[in-house]
């Protein structure tokens, strides 16, 4: 008689990550939580010091094995991302997430020179510009800079002077992202906000700046859009490392 073994079929995820109500054919997810074999939350605890030194090799063949838990997975891919060194402590991980959080918000405080809804929690959808570097004057632009005031939509602010190749090339980015963001995962409820939309949105046009030899593509929002759900505040140079390693 041959002995039938039994497996444990796991959990599935997918009531970690609410589903609008309207979307009813969403296929469910294969990932499945396996007791033994997903990083636990216990498990990823008992790897840290008391001064939150983490011993990562006591983590590496859970999570490959078995996935990592989705409550813990915005914290673990800070450290597989490289955002911190796994010796580092809590305070120290602490003082270098503040401090990116300022250097992010000074960033966007910069761009927005550049062009007015970086960092407004708005995104713009169609081209704000030609190939010669000319405001389009897009009636679709000028509503969706405008939206929110109480006044009647202007034209484009015009530029101090003539614009670099660089930054004509990233303005012509930027309605591209704002179309793939709208189609970011959107049968998730996190994306159903503007906010959330339009921070995945300030990520990928800041990355797009940054890192040129990238770019933008569309494979770049993938990472970036997990990296936003799980786990808002991880910086920017973790979504463009994790895009970049997409990319190859």
């Amino acid at each position: 008689m041959l002995e039938i073994i039994w497996r444990d079929p796991g959990t599935p995820a997918d009531s970690y990550y609410e589903v609008r109500p309207e979307c009813t054919d969403v296929p469910e997810s294969k990932f499945r939580i396996k007791a033994g074999k997903t990083l636990s939350v216990r498990k990823w605890r008992a790897a840290f010091s008391p001064e939150g030194h983490l011993d990562i090799s006591k983590t590496l063949g859970r999570i490959h094995r078995g996935g990592i838990h989705p409550t813990i997975r915005g914290e673990v891919w800070e450290f597989l991302l490289g955002c911190y060194d796994p010796m580092s402590t809590y305070e120290e991980r602490e003082q270098i997430r503040q401090s990116r959080r300022i250097q992010y918000d000074s960033m966007k405080r910069v761009f927005k020179q550049m062009f007015p809804l970086i960092g407004s929690r708005r995104f713009v959808t169609a081209p704000i510009i030609t190939e010669n570097g000319e405001p389009t004057q897009d009636p679709i632009v000028l509503g969706q800079i405008n939206l929110g005031t109480e006044t009647a939509p202007t034209d484009q602010p015009p530029c101090d002077g003539p614009m670099d190749k660089r930054e004509i090339n990233w303005k012509l980015t930027l309605h591209q992202i704002g179309l793939d963001v709208v189609c970011t995962d959107r049968t998730l409820k996190f994306y159903e906000n503007q906010d959330n939309l339009s921070k995945l949105w300030d990520i990928l046009s800041l990355y797009s700046w940054f890192d040129s030899d990238v770019g933008y593509g569309q494979v770049a929002r993938h990472p970036a859009a997990v990296h936003a759900r799980v786990r808002v505040r991880i910086p920017l140079t973790a979504v463009a490392r994790g895009s970049a390693q997409q990319r190859r």
